[in-house]
């Protein structure tokens, strides 16, 4: 998949596709029927499909306060759209130039210069332009003159849920992964970059890999078990903490992942972490002593689910 950041960095060569556009938050299933259609258009057009994204959210720049928890970061929507075939991928990011655009710049300047698109898919909640003023009825009126097809993409259902960004994240909130995980289509993942933390879990016996994430927000918290992908590990399995840490006073969202048996050095590394199993909520404790010993059950608990022997060996370090 190409990787093309930022209008002005497109060329000649891009113009001539099928498009689609969203922020692609998750890439969980209603994006998919977006993806497909877009590629069976592009089949039958002889043509490569095209995601148009954004870079941040576009709530995170326009009400930041207010902005929802993101599902995935840029890297892991590049990811999980390589995985889904698209050819390429234009990232804009969203400023304010780009909020400023009414809907037939955006047309005019993105699409039609730009991209010089044939045909483009939509969603039914589809938005865009100064003020999200921009619809369906706009892409179809200026296709008609600039000689492109709008086509829009119906909402998709799983039983009595709309498939969207939003109920995913109450899913997660609520520590729902298995329902999660049927509107996305997969289990729920995020990346990060481990960063020196405090030392605190090596202190209390269970060292962790700090996963530096891009998030904003986390959509989710409490005790996991989970698996790690990255760096020569494949689907290995950690206990993971997702919060703000409060038994140690800890003042701001953190993710960390005890690597079970695990012993080397993984500071500076990406890694894509998979939650499996959300065990609790996260918990205060009145003294290091209670925090320990509720780590130790957590750990042996998730030892058990993983099929691992619970008193096997003390906990690796990074």
């Amino acid at each position: 998949m190409e990787l093309i950041r930022g209008s002005h960095n497109l060329r000649p060569k891009h113009r001539g596709c099928v498009a689609t556009i969203g922020n692609f938050d998750g890439v969980h299933r209603g994006h998919v029927a977006l993806l497909e259609r877009a590629q069976r258009r592009a089949a039958e057009l002889g043509l490569p499909t095209c995601v148009v994204t954004f870079e941040p959210h576009s709530r995170e720049f326009l009400a930041p306060e207010t902005a929802p928890a993101r599902l995935t970061d840029l890297r892991g929507k590049v990811a999980a759209l390589r995985e889904h075939g698209v050819e390429r991928l234009l990232v804009l990011p969203f400023n304010r130039a780009l909020a400023s655009l009414e809907p037939g710049e955006f047309i005019e300047r993105i699409l039609v210069a730009g991209l010089g698109i044939h045909h483009v898919v939509v969603g039914h909640d589809f938005a865009f332009g100064k003020g999200a003023k921009g619809g369906l009825e706009d892409l179809r009126r200026w296709g008609s003159e600039a000689g492109f097809v709008a086509e829009e993409v119906g909402e998709l259902r799983d039983g009595d849920r709309v498939v969207g960004s939003t109920p995913i994240r109450a899913a997660l909130a609520e520590g729902g992964l298995a329902t999660a995980e049927r509107l996305l289509g997969r289990s729920y993942s995020l990346y990060g970059r481990v960063a020196r933390g405090e030392g605190i879990g090596r202190e209390l016996g269970f060292a962790t890999a700090n996963l530096h994430t891009r998030h904003p927000r986390l959509p989710l918290s409490g005790v996991f078990a989970g698996t790690v992908t990255g760096e020569a590990l494949t689907e290995y399995p950690v206990a993971v903490n997702v919060g703000r840490r409060p038994a140690v006073g800890g003042k701001e969202e953190r993710v960390e992942a005890h690597l079970l048996d695990f012993e080397g050095d993984l500071y500076g590394r990406h890694l894509e972490l998979t939650f499996r199993w959300r065990l609790r909520p996260e918990e205060d404790f009145p003294d290091w002593h209670g925090l320990r010993r509720q780590i130790a059950e957590d750990v042996g608990r998730i030892r058990e689910y993983f099929g691992l022997d619970p008193g096997q060996g003390e906990p690796g370090t990074r």
